[in-house]
């Protein structure tokens, strides 16, 4: 079953242009998923080179413990903020660092998952199978007043108290399908997206606790990068990204105490080529920043390219 797996890896080339892997780089992947960004940075730092791939998912980890099963590759089944600071506390340090934010295509795809708003299943949502709150529990157990609190704060929808009323008023609900189509009531006529899109994504991040783990997770993961390593992160809509602007800046710019040296003062988005064959892509933002090395004064420094300050 996992074999039939697909995963694009979204924006993989410009990942991988703005890590810059070199043989024998250390490489952690936090939401390493079905190891689409792996398999080719693995290729790159070599097969004998340090690598840590993480997700929270079960499926996913297993179907990794098969790709990568002759390979020098500690595979963990956990939350990006537990394995880092797990990785944290052991004192380890790496080159190389991504988190890709997004839903997989394998979770988007299996109804059973209960992420799609297009496929019936059952409301599940859960990026770790093993958590026991699910979506079912937030849409039939939460009242009027913390339904609209989550859609409006995690879905950033317009009509969250709307939305809010008529899921109380046709509980039991118990289909991903059956939610889609009592949302879709407070938006009458047609739409780009579906009208259920914002309500489905804050469920799923009140379910995951998305929003609060990244936001722990980025000073630990800054921590993690050793002199000169680069962290990448990929975020899927504007209130992941930002939180990532936000953690990338305040330890960045020209301070004494600063640790990161932006390489993209804009997020990088997908070209109009692949989006083509992999829509997905096209909410994808791209933030890369380097450890700064602390060096001595006048000493060149490879990441800004430029004679650096005594940092004291």
């Amino acid at each position: 079953m996992h074999q039939n797996k697909k995963h694009i890896p979204v924006l993989l080339s410009e990942v991988l242009l703005n890590l810059d892997p070199k043989l024998g780089d250390k490489y952690l992947d936090l939401t390493a998923g079905y190891g689409g960004h792996a398999k080719q940075v693995i290729e790159i730092i070599g097969k004998d080179s340090q690598v840590c791939l993480v997700d929270r998912d079960p499926s996913a980890v297993d179907y990794l413990k098969v790709s990568f099963k002759n390979q020098n590759v500690d595979i963990r089944n956990q939350d990006f903020y537990k394995s880092a600071v797990e990785l944290s506390e052991s004192g380890q340090k790496f080159d190389l660092i991504l988190a890709d934010l997004g839903v997989s295509s394998p979770h988007l795809n299996e109804q059973l998952r209960g992420f799609s708003i297009d496929k019936e299943g059952p409301l599940d949502m859960r990026m770790d199978q093993n958590q026991t709150l699910d979506a079912e529990k937030i849409v039939n157990g939460f009242s009027e007043k913390q339904l609209a609190k989550i859609l409006q704060e995690y879905g950033e929808e317009p009509k969250y108290l709307r939305i809010a009323r008529l899921i109380v008023r046709n509980r039991p609900i118990t289909t991903t399908t059956e939610l889609a189509k009592i949302v879709s009531k407070a938006w009458p006529g047609h739409s780009k997206s579906h009208p259920a899109t914002r309500t489905f994504q804050a469920i799923r991040i009140a379910v995951n606790d998305e929003l609060n783990l990244i936001e722990k997770a980025i000073p630990i993961w800054i921590d993690l990068l050793s002199p000169g390593g680069r962290l990448a992160i990929i975020s899927f809509h504007s209130l992941e990204d930002r939180i990532v602007k936000q953690a990338l800046a305040e330890k960045s710019g020209n301070k004494l105490d600063s640790e990161l040296h932006l390489l993209t003062k804009k997020p990088i988005v997908a070209t109009k080529d692949e989006l083509v064959f992999n829509p997905r892509a096209r909410s994808a933002k791209l933030r890369v920043a380097a450890k700064i090395n602390k060096q001595k004064k006048g000493e060149y420094n490879a990441n800004t390219g430029k004679k650096s300050l005594p940092h004291l």
